[in-house]
């Protein structure tokens, strides 16, 4: 798995992520591998888990992509924005 430190992903888009699993759309994703490459996996998002801190979703396949990876879901490109509130 990736070794770099993760980095809290924007609410809504995790909403979006999390309404694809739901609805059992067929999801298209872009992302950067562990070699910042950008890479494409397909599938039904069915779980969303945590290893070592860091959230991941698993895709029907069993093929698991940690969320702050992601660039777009379905076209929808990913915010650069997250979901930590300063106190």
């Amino acid at each position: 798995m990736n070794s770099t430190e993760y980095t809290p992903i924007d609410c809504h888009f995790y909403d979006e992520l999390e309404a694809a699993s739901v609805k059992k759309i067929d999801s298209t994703l872009l992302y950067l591998n562990e070699d910042e490459e950008e890479k494409v996996c397909k599938g039904l998002i069915i779980n969303f888990i945590h290893i070592n801190k860091a959230e991941y979703l698993v895709l029907n396949d069993g093929f698991k992509l940690r969320l702050d990876k992601i660039i777009s879901l379905n076209n929808k490109i990913a915010p650069k924005t997250n979901c930590i509130i300063n106190e």
